[in-house]
């Protein structure tokens, strides 16, 4: 597992990236062989026709990740999979078009980067094909080895099972407590005298603790001894962070959040974070102008004013304001004045506001809040100051969602669906804390880049 940017990078999938740069390179490069430009200028490898070939690249790999093509839960269903190619080579072809014509050095012809585009199909295709093959060998996965047999050791098991294929393979459970066995009783290990014989048996290459009560059943000493050797020793907090993107709430103590790294706090990574929101914002609203006027006028036609919905939020430190929307359910939702979750199929919502809420085009007035400095563009959703009383008193660490601003995406939304529960909220709240602990401008503009493929596809974020 790679780090790179306060985000953990799966060894396998950076490999497959880097597979996937030479496959593109390689397939415009075959494209060029089959234009009709003269051998001459395709044998040339000028400056020019290099810059050509690494934008090709470069937004082809954009529009794979884009369309979750690095990501595990979407590349396992074959079918699903060459989709996602065919479409993401399709924004390729329509980004690359948009490019030659506001950057004319850049461009490409058509009878290059046609062919170059067919191949390049057909080869990052097979290249998951491939990776799925090998991607589920032994071989290419890490050995772990969790100390505790109970429940929290049960997470790892569950972890193991669920994400076929895993990351990793556990060898063993060593029962230190007397906790009831929770786990595969074929691979809990009694009575340990030699953890780091152990240890060099099973080639462990990591060790997770999973302890339900850690004094005086951690062996400090062997621990040690086998951290020297070179096996590393994580705790259920950060395995889990690591191979789920989530802060595992049930293995949380404070002081893996005080010591932990990451986040990002000072003053000049805030106003950096700060001038992204206004620049992303103004983008933005330049960019939504006609979809935003359709909006408008759809609302008025079917239930009239008012267009857009005012609705007091908690943000950052706790504090209160209103965000905007555009108003998606009828104007009496709410007539006896007591909140009420949003859920799927909601009788309150309106035909246009169906849509405009599957498009996500609702949320778009909330970039006013952005410009406000209300809201980021990316955090933790704002929840309604009665639900966030109630989450409060029920979910432990919910209050530290709000040491950052709330966003209009975030990670939760990309990574977990529409919730309108207790147990949705604390399923959220395990991304938002990962975001919180993690967060800088290369994961809000991973975020930005992953929310378009939640609206492409809403099924995305499952």
């Amino acid at each position: 597992m790679i780090r790179i940017f306060n985000i953990y990078v799966p060894g396998a999938f950076f490999v497959l990236g880097i597979v996937d740069i030479i496959l593109l390179f390689a397939s415009i490069s075959i494209g060029f062989v089959l234009s009709y430009a003269g051998i001459q200028t395709v044998l040339e490898e000028s400056p020019e026709s290099f810059i050509q070939k690494a934008n090709f690249v470069f937004v082809s790999v954009i529009c794979l990740f884009t369309m979750g093509l690095y990501h595990r839960q979407f590349i396992f269903d074959i079918k699903e999979a060459a989709l996602r190619v065919i479409v993401s080579f399709v924004f390729s072809f329509i980004v690359l078009s948009i490019l030659f014509y506001i950057f004319q050095p850049t461009r490409i012809w058509v009878s290059a980067l046609l062919p170059g585009i067919f191949i390049a199909i057909c080869s990052i295709f097979a290249a998951r094909l491939i990776f799925l093959r090998v991607a589920d060998l032994n071989a290419f996965k890490r050995r772990v080895l969790v100390m505790g047999a109970g429940p929290q050791a049960q997470r790892v098991e569950d972890v193991e099972r669920k994400f076929r294929p895993a990351r990793f393979a556990c060898v063993g459970f060593v029962q230190t407590d007397l906790c009831a066995v929770c786990v595969d009783e074929k691979k809990v290990f009694k009575k340990i005298n030699d953890l780091a014989a152990l240890c060099e048996r099973l080639s462990v290459e990591e060790i997770v603790l999973a302890l339900e009560e850690r004094r005086g059943n951690l062996p400090m000493d062997t621990l040690l001894a086998c951290r020297l050797k070179g096996i590393r020793v994580l705790n259920l907090s950060t395995f889990c962070e690591r191979e789920l993107g989530q802060v595992e709430l049930e293995a949380l103590y404070p002081s893996w959040l005080i010591f932990s790294d990451g986040g990002m706090r000072g003053r000049i990574e805030r106003g950096a974070k700060r001038l992204f929101d206004i620049i992303v914002s103004l983008s933005l609203l330049l960019f939504t102008l006609p979809v935003t006027a359709l909006a408008i006028l759809a609302i008025l036609i079917e239930d009239g004013r008012p267009i857009f919905y005012r609705q007091e939020r908690v943000g950052l430190n706790g504090q209160g304001f209103f965000a905007l929307k555009f108003r998606s359910m009828r104007v009496d939702a709410e007539k006896d004045g007591i909140p009420r979750w949003a859920a799927i199929n909601d009788s309150r919502v309106t035909r246009v506001g169906a849509i405009i809420r599957k498009m996500r085009v609702d949320e778009i007035p909330q970039i006013y809040n952005v410009l406000r400095g209300e809201m980021s563009f990316v955090g933790p959703r704002p929840e309604r100051p009665s639900i966030v009383a109630d989450l409060t008193r029920e979910i432990p660490f919910y209050q530290y969602r709000h040491v950052v601003k709330p966003g209009i995406t975030g990670w939760a939304q990309i990574n977990y669906p529409y919730g309108a529960s207790i147990k949705d909220a604390q399923e959220k709240l395990k991304f938002d804390l990962y975001y919180v602990k993690n967060y800088s401008l290369v994961i809000d503009l991973l975020i930005l880049i992953q929310t378009i493929r939640v609206i492409l596809w809403p099924q995305g974020a499952r």
